[in-house]
C-alpha cells in the first residue's frame, strides 16, 4: 500500500512548474475583474429596469401665453388622472429643472429667465398594460404642445448594451478557464516526460496509475491555490479601487451598486475553483497519458 501523503516523485524540484503559480495568478486577476464586472453589470441593469422601466415623462412646450400654458397643464393632468394603469404623476418644479440644467446654462439662471417647458413625471402601475401610442395620441389631440418621452425605448437599448458587455465578460472567463487548462496540461505532460523513468519504476513495484495521477493532481492543486490566492490578493484592491473611483463621480447617471456577502464569497471562491480545475486537469492528463504508455 502506498501512502498518498508521501510523494514518491520529486515534483517540488521541477523548474518548469515554478512559473505555473504566476501564470495562474495573472489569470485569476483577470477573472476577478471580469467576474466583478459581470456582477456590476447585472445589478445595474436590474436597478435601471426597476427604477426607470415603469416611468415616462410628459413634456408640455411653453407658449407666449402663460394662461394657455396653465390651461394646457391642467388638461394634461386631467387626462392622466382619467387614464388607467397610471399609478402616479408629479409636476417637476422649475427650480429643480434649473438645477438639472445648471451644467449647461450656469448657476446664475433664475425662474422666469427661460421659457422652460412643463415636465410631468408619470409612474406606470406594475404589471400595467398602458399603451404609450394611445396615450400619445390622446395627448396630441387634447394638447398639441404635449409630447411623451417613453423611457423604455432607450432603456431597452441600454439593457442590450449591458447584455452584450456581459457576454463579452463571460467569454473572457471562458478563455481564462481554457488557458488555465492548457497551462496545466502542458506543465503536467512536461513533468511526465521528466519523471518517465521514475514512473516506470513505480509501475514495476506495483503502483497504479491512479496513485501516480494523485501525485501530480496534489501538486497541481497546491500550485493552483497558491497562484489563485496571489491573483485574488492583486485583484481585490483593483476591484475596490475601481468601485471607489466610480462612486466619486458626481452626477453620474449610473445607479450606485455595491456587493453583498454572497457576491464577495463568490469572488473569494475563485482561487478554490481554479485549484480544483488544476487538480482535475492534471489527474485526467496523467491518466490518459499513462493509459497510452506500453
Amino acid at each position: 500500500m502506498f501512502n498518498v501523503k508521501r510523494s514518491d516523485l520529486p515534483l517540488d524540484k521541477d523548474a518548469h512548474s515554478r512559473f505555473l503559480p504566476w501564470l495562474i495568478a495573472f489569470m485569476v486577476f483577470l477573472a476577478v475583474l471580469a467576474f466583478g464586472g459581470i456582477l456590476v453589470l447585472g445589478a445595474t441593469a436590474a436597478k435601471w429596469d426597476q427604477g426607470v422601466g415603469g416611468t415616462l415623462t410628459v413634456q408640455i412646450a411653453a407658449t407666449d401665453d402663460p394662461t394657455r400654458d396653465q390651461r394646457n397643464l391642467q388638461e394634461v393632468l386631467n387626462l392622466l388622472a382619467s387614464t388607467g394603469d397610471i399609478e402616479r404623476y408629479q409636476v417637476i418644479d422649475e427650480a429643480r429643472m434649473l438645477r438639472l440644467l445648471e451644467p449647461w446654462i450656469g448657476a446664475g439662471a433664475k425662474v422666469g429667465d427661460l421659457p422652460l417647458p412643463k415636465l410631468i413625471d408619470v409612474g406606470i402601475a406594475q404589471g400595467g398594460k398602458l399603451s404609450i401610442d394611445a396615450l400619445r395620441a390622446r395627448l396630441a389631440k387634447a394638447v398639441p404642445e404635449a409630447a411623451v418621452d417613453d423611457h423604455r425605448v432607450w432603456l431597452n437599448r441600454l439593457v442590450r448594451l449591458i447584455q452584450t458587455v456581459e457576454l463579452i465578460a463571460t467569454a473572457i472567463l471562458a478563455f481564462i478557464a481554457f488557458a488555465t487548462i492548457g497551462t496545466v496540461v502542458f506543465t503536467t505532460r512536461t513533468g511526465l516526460s521528466v519523471h518517465k523513468e521514475a514512473i516506470e519504476v513505480l509501475h514495476l513495484i506495483g503502483a497504479q496509475d491512479s496513485y501516480i495521477a494523485g501525485q501530480f493532481a496534489g501538486r497541481a492543486m497546491l500550485l493552483g491555490l497558491k497562484g489563485g490566492l496571489i491573483g485574488l490578493t492583486l485583484g481585490l484592491p483593483a476591484l475596490i479601487g475601481v468601485g471607489y473611483l466610480a462612486g466619486r463621480l458626481k452626477g453620474s447617471a449610473l445607479p450606485e451598486v455595491s456587493f453583498g456577502i454572497l457576491e464577495w464569497c463568490m469572488i473569494a471562491a475563485i482561487p478554490l475553483a481554479v485549484s480544483a480545475l488544476a487538480m482535475s486537469t492534471a489527474r485526467i492528463t496523467v491518466l490518459r497519458s499513462l493509459a497510452r504508455m506500453p
